[in-house]
């Protein structure tokens, strides 16, 4: 009986660690698995995170929910072949990549004036890119 016990209390928590692990909370918005609304939706909360005055008191909060949206996004399209090939993908990589070093090298530090213009031209052509459908 002991034996059972330990059997079966085992598997419930082999399966509840599974289903934790499982689980799809990706970031503050929860990526969907569509590309195209996904980008969108990355775009438009990173925007809202390099926006915010460097003296408010959530900045800190939200460089840490636009590292973990860029950790989720990575994470989800990094292996999909049909992607490498897309300019949308290309410049949207481009852009998380240098917003993600920016937060690695210079954690307390606020964003440069020139990144963020960059950062922004970057957004628009991904957005005009995903219009087009490439």
């Amino acid at each position: 009986m002991k034996r059972y016990l330990s059997r079966l209390l085992a598997l419930v928590l082999v399966v509840a660690i599974g289903l934790v692990g499982c689980s799809s909370a990706s970031g503050s918005i929860g990526l969907s698995g569509d590309y195209g609304k996904d980008t969108l939706a990355v775009i438009e909360s990173l925007r809202t995170a390099i926006s915010l005055p460097d003296t408010t008191p959530d900045k800190a909060t939200a460089q840490a929910e636009a590292r973990q949206l860029i950790n989720d996004f990575s994470a989800r399209y990094r292996r999909d072949s049909s992607l490498l090939k897309l300019s949308s993908y290309t410049t949207m990589r481009t852009a998380l990549n240098s917003l993600a070093g920016h937060y690695s090298s210079y954690p307390n530090r606020p964003i440069p004036q020139k990144l963020k213009q960059r950062l922004e031209q970057e957004f628009n052509q991904v957005e005009v890119a995903l219009k087009r459908g490439i």
